[in-house]
């Protein structure tokens, strides 16, 4: 199996659809190759994934697990049993599934706004017997969030945010005191998988943009390959 070919499957089964201010933002990442950056383009200069069993396979293919590394993320974040967890641009339920798993007495809502992945996501949840999972779905400018909770996890997404300083002040009424907010994105480079270099934002971007939102810089995971991940809790 080439590379080339790797990152093609890695491009589509990473490509979660969440909208804001009318644009869409994935949870799942982008078109690996500068090149190719506009191939999934569709339905206002987006491509819509309306079918969500078209792509599950790839959304959840073993190619990304060898670097994303979902269970040295999951373990870093030391989450209790009851933790209360979102996933924002949550797909077909790559880490809501396993963040099911890890808080089993907790309760997990995965957000999306194309109703065929939270309707794919709650059947799975119903199949797979996890019953603390549930699927929203979510507005342009508003998740959606039935209740505050503990953890608020957007993965490959916060890169395609336009509107970034009053998505996260908003999102702070969503936050749990002592909650946490885990933005997880690539880095800039040369990389085989993600978006253009020109779509992506460096670690000391985000930082200084959710400052000014109202957050603080608590931890940083060195872990992934491809990807920096950032932890933050509200400013005091």
């Amino acid at each position: 199996m080439t590379k080339e070919y790797i990152s093609k499957i890695v491009a589509i089964s990473l490509l979660g659809i969440l909208l804001i201010t009318g644009k869409a933002f994935s949870a799942e990442a982008d078109t690996p190759h500068k090149q190719n950056h506009h191939d999934y383009k569709h339905h206002g200069g987006h491509h819509r994934f309306t079918d969500a069993e078209t792509w599950v396979k790839m959304f959840e293919g073993p190619e990304r697990d060898a670097w994303q590394k979902p269970e040295a993320v999951i373990k870093a974040l030391d989450l209790k049993q009851d933790t209360i967890i979102a996933d924002i641009g949550s797909a077909t339920g790559y880490f809501p599934v396993r963040f099911s798993r890890a808080c089993p007495k907790g309760k997990v809502y995965g957000i999306d706004i194309e109703e065929s992945m939270v309707d794919y996501l709650n059947q799975r949840a119903g199949s797979e017997n996890l019953p603390n999972l549930s699927s929203i779905l979510g507005q342009p400018d508003d998740p959606k969030l039935p209740e505050p909770v503990n953890l608020v996890f957007i993965c490959n997404t916060y890169h395609h945010i336009e509107e970034r300083q009053i998505y996260f002040e908003k999102l702070k009424k969503n936050l749990l005191a002592g909650g946490r907010l885990v933005i997880i994105d690539f880095i800039k480079g040369d990389l085989p998988v993600g978006p253009p270099d020109q779509m992506k934002l460096s670690p000391d971007e985000v930082i200084s943009e959710l400052l000014s939102a109202g957050y603080h810089l608590v931890q940083k995971l060195e872990m992934l390959p491809y990807q920096y991940a950032l932890i933050f809790q509200l400013a005091k």
